[in-house]
This record gives structure tokens, C-alpha cells and sequence, in this order.
């Protein structure tokens, strides 16, 4: 007997109502795909939202260096392709299909679009340009959910972009938008798994912002209902706090890919000195008994000598992840990753010779179908985990791979500089664009999008009030909150729709727009500028 995944995977959501079954509109052509899951794929791939990718950073811009580095679009392809490789490798093995298809199925081209459209709410200048507009949300028009990149992405396939057909959103199945939400949750509303004794990744709040809800979440509170919905077919199989199995394939997907190709780029551009790598790696293997009695505040203080930084990672794992950590895996690791990364790719300069080329391509391939090999499924995994996980020695490979990217990229002080300029300017042009909101004498002549965003956004967060008030309060305040008056309702509803303007940005557009509204240059700018 063929297993069925669950009931109403394939509905799409429907213009009118959360969950529709019913035939398309007459008005709404065909999708040239057969298969409800391969048009998702199609539209999320056809949507200018996913070609403006290629015009966000993943860390730090590619200009000036003649090289072609990973931006977020050829990084989602790269998910895309890890992500399917991954469901091939769980529906080869008979008993790991069957585990699957019981934990609400696997379909390949289902994780394909996730792995596409995971990135479709990333701002200009990546997690920089996140952690600004969150704060700019939540400080100066007083929306509690802030801002966040799955949340948007999430927000952009339900609401935002319209090339759907049917109205708003993309109109896609359940099972393509439930495989986005890594992180099944609000910032503050239900379901609450930062209660449970064991909040699961991304539940728990900033140590650098307590209070202020989930540090990551998939759905702002306009989008619930939406969420509720796609998850409904995987409730009687999941908890409300655990990720699809299709979107525990694509969570995986994408950290193989950020351990591996971020690391390509720094050696390309000969950030990533084999030297400094050598040294952090080699002194912890030599030193890692003595380091081991340090207290947490001498390593802190010590954070810059060789081998110190490496002890507080081990410490870290065994804090948050003790369900896995290991110290003879830990070490294992330490070594695969000096012996591959260090030695065979990072000692010789990147000179962008035919040799040079192919050890960066030796280097992707040997460690994606290492990693691609070490996934397992685990059918009562811990709530730190999705059903799909690396096994114990690739887990700590991946940890030592991202420390490496971290430590000496990350935290290089040339990159804070150039960051720091970067939040100065999304800061400037997000109040410029609110500027120009307020001012009631030019509302004929804003710019069309952000018209129909301010609109959109009054529209949700009005219906929100009018339903369920508390969830535009912060927690604290909840129980006995007041409704939004009219005043406080616009001035969030001209964040959201400046925000929602500004994160559908490229890199030079968010500058190129700044130049024109601060006068600095001639050049005319329309409603063609953007999405």
C-alpha cells in the first residue's frame, strides 16, 4: 500500500479563505507544472522578489574585487541543490522513507522551494541590515514583532508579493509555505516554546535584548493565522513547536551551505590567512587539557590569544546542545577541519589559477557529500533539534567550520567599520521614507509600493486589533492591554510599510535611494526602482 502524506499538504491558501481546495479563478492562468509542489517551485523562482537576491549581500559586498562571490541568490541555489540531495538521500533507505512519510512526508520538489525562497526576506546588507531594521521597528514605530528574515520571507510568499494569481502572497501549497518555517513561532504570541525546560533553537530571547520575545521566529503576528493554517495537516504527526520534516531538510541544507561556500569566498579574497586559522586550530589540539581549567572569565579576558576563543565554542556546545556535544567528536572535528581546510586549501593563496580553482572545488565537493552523508533522521529528536540532523561527527564538523567564519571574519574590525556605515544609512533612509509618509501634502506624489504597503499594513493591523488587541502589546503588558488608538495604529502601520519597502531592497538600491532623497544627486528615481 502507497503511503499518503497528510491530508491537505497540497491546498493552497486561497484568496479569500486560509485554506481553499477549490479550482483556481477563471481569471488565473494554469501553472505549466503538473504537480502543485513543482509550480511553488516555479513561482517562487519566477518572483522579482527571489531575482532581487542577487543584489543582497551574504556577508560583505563583492564590489571592487573581480571575483564572483556568493550573494543571497546563488547561495539559495545552493540550498536548493543541498536540500534535494538530502530528501534523495532520506527516500533512498526503506526504513528511513517509511520514518518520513509517517512524520508527514518528504516531497523533492518541496524542499527545492524552500531551500529557494528561505532567503526571500533578507534586507539589503544581510544580517546587518536585519538587526537594524529590528531595532528601527521596534524603537520608533512600536512594533513588538520587530523584524526578522524568516518572519519576512514568510510575510512576502502570504501577503507581500502578488505574482500568485489568486491575490495576495504566492498562493502556495501548505506543504511549500509550512517547509519555510524553520522557527514555527511568533516573537511573543502562541505557540510559546521559549516556556518549555528546553526552548528549541531560536526560541530563547537575545542575552543583548531580554524581554523582547523570540530571538527567531517564522511569522509576525499579521501572519499568523497564516502559519495556523499550513501547519494544520502536520498536527496530529508534529508538535507545534517542531518543524516539518521538509523544513528540517531545508534548515539542515542551509547550514551545510554557510559552513562550506562563506568560507570559498574569504579564501578567494584572501581574507581567510592561513596563518591565523593554523594557529587558533593548532594551539587548542596542543593546549586543550590546560585551557580546560581556565573559569569562563579568564577565557573571556584571554578571547584573543590563539586557542582560547576555540575552548569557549567546546564550553558553549556543551551548554546548549549538551544532547549531542562531544569532546572526542569535538576534537575529531578540529582536526578534519585543520587537516582539510588548513592544510590542503588555506596554505597556498588563492592566485585564481587553474590549480587554485580546483582545490576550492575539491574542497566544496569533498565536504557537501560528507556532509549530505552524515544526515540522519531521528523520529523523537530533542526540542534543540528538527526530525532531520546531522549525525555527531559532521554536527561538530559543521560548529568548528561556522567558528572559523565567525572568529575570522565576522568579528575582523574593517568589516565592523564597513557595517557601521551601512546601519547609518538604512537608519537615515528609513526615517527619510517615514518623513515622507507623514507629510500629507505629498501623499499624491509617494511612491505607488509604498502607498500600497502603508494601506496593506493599516488594513492587517487593524483587523489584528480589532481581533485579538495583546498581540500588538509586549508581553508584560498584555493582560491588561489597551487597543492601539488611531494615532499609535498609523504610526505602526507606516513601519511596517516602510520597513516592508526598504527590506525589498538590493545593496545599491537602499544607497542609490538615499542619495536621491538627501538631494546628493540629479539622477531621477520612480516606483520602477523597486519591486
Amino acid at each position: 500500500m502507497e503511503l499518503q502524506p497528510p491530508s491537505g499538504r497540497t491546498a493552497r491558501r486561497g484568496h479569500h479563505s486560509r485554506v481553499s481546495g477549490e479550482l483556481a479563478p477563471a481569471h488565473q492562468p494554469p501553472d505549466l507544472a503538473a504537480s502543485p509542489f513543482r509550480a511553488d517551485r516555479d513561482r517562487i523562482s519566477g518572483s522579482a522578489f527571489f531575482a532581487r537576491l542577487g543584489g543582497v549581500t551574504q556577508v560583505v559586498s563583492p564590489s571592487g574585487s573581480g571575483l564572483l562571490l556568493h550573494n543571497r541568490l546563488t547561495h539559495s541555489l545552493k540550498v536548493a541543490q543541498v536540500a534535494r540531495a538530502v530528501g534523495e538521500s532520506l527516500l533512498d533507505d526503506a526504513d528511513t522513507r517509511l520514518a518520513v512519510t509517517r512524520l508527514g512526508g518528504c516531497d523533492l520538489d518541496v524542499v527545492e522551494g524552500a531551500g529557494l525562497a528561505h532567503d526571500l526576506g533578507h534586507p539589503p546588507f544581510g544580517h546587518l541590515g536585519e538587526r537594524v531594521l529590528d531595532r528601527i521597528a521596534r524603537q520608533r514605530f512600536g512594533l513588538v514583532d520587530g523584524f526578522e528574515g524568516n518572519a519576512q520571507t514568510f510575510r512576502i510568499v502570504s501577503s507581500i508579493d502578488v505574482r500568485g494569481g489568486g491575490g495576495d502572497g504566492l498562493d502556495l501549497t501548505a506543504a511549500v509555505r509550512a517547509a519555510l518555517l524553520k522557527y514555527p513561532w511568533t516573537r511573543l504570541a502562541a505557540p510559546e516554546p521559549s516556556a518549555r525546560s528546553l526552548p528549541p533553537r531560536g526560541a530563547s530571547e537575545p542575552e543583548d535584548a531580554p524581554g523582547t520575545g523570540a530571538s527567531k521566529f517564522s511569522a509576525y503576528v499579521t501572519e499568523l493565522d497564516d502559519m495556523l493554517d499550513c501547519r494544520a495537516p502536520f498536527t496530529e504527526v508534529l508538535a507545534d513547536w517542531q518543524q516539518t520534516v521538509e523544513a528540517s531538510v531545508m534548515d539542515t541544507a542551509d547550514d551545510i551551505a554557510y559552513a562550506i561556500h562563506d568560507l570559498e569566498d574569504f579564501h578567494r579574497v584572501g581574507i581567510l590567512q592561513h596563518a591565523t586559522v593554523s594557529t587558533e586550530l593548532t594551539e587548542w589540539l596542543g593546549r586543550s587539557a590546560e585551557l580546560a581549567r581556565f573559569d569562563d572569565s579568564e577565557l573571556r579576558r584571554r578571547a584573543e590569544a590563539p586557542g582560547y576563543s576555540l575552548e569557549e565554542l567546546r564550553r558553549r556546545l556543551h551548554a546548549k546542545d549538551s544532547w549531542i556535544a562531544d569532546d572526542e567528536a569535538f576534537v575529531g572535528a578540529v582536526k578534519k577541519v585543520q587537516s582539510d581546510l588548513v592544510t590542503k586549501l588555506l596554505e597556498q593563496p588563492f592566485d585564481r589559477s587553474k590549480q587554485a580553482e580546483q582545490a576550492v572545488a575539491a574542497f566544496s565537493g569533498a565536504w557537501t557529500r560528507r556532509l549530505v552523508r552524515g544526515v540522519r533522521v531521528d523520529v523523537e529528536p530533542t526540542t534543540r533539534s528538527g526530525h532531520v540532523t546531522l549525525d555527531t561527527e559532521q554536527w561538530h564538523e559543521v560548529q568548528i567550520l561556522k567558528f572559523v567564519h565567525r572568529r575570522f571574519v565576522l568579528q575582523r574590525p574593517d568589516l565592523a567599520l564597513h557595517q557601521r556605515g551601512q546601519d547609518r544609512l538604512l537608519s537615515k533612509l528609513v526615517q527619510a521614507l517615514d518623513e515622507w509618509l507623514i507629510d500629507r501634502s505629498e501623499s499624491a506624489r509617494l511612491p505607488h509600493r509604498l502607498r500600497d504597503l502603508f494601506e496593506h499594513a493599516a488594513t492587517e493591523l487593524d483587523s489584528v486589533r480589532r481581533e485579538n488587541a495583546a498581540l500588538l502589546a509586549p508581553t508584560a503588558e498584555a493582560s491588561g492591554a489597551h487597543p492601539p488608538d488611531r494615532e499609535q495604529l498609523e504610526r505602526m502601520a507606516r513601519g511596517r510599510a516602510v520597513i516592508d519597502f526598504v527590506a525589498s531592497l538590493t545593496d545599491e538600491q537602499a544607497a542609490a535611494l538615499l542619495e536621491s532623497l538627501s538631494g546628493r544627486t540629479t539622477q531621477l528615481w520612480s516606483d520602477t526602482f523597486v519591486l
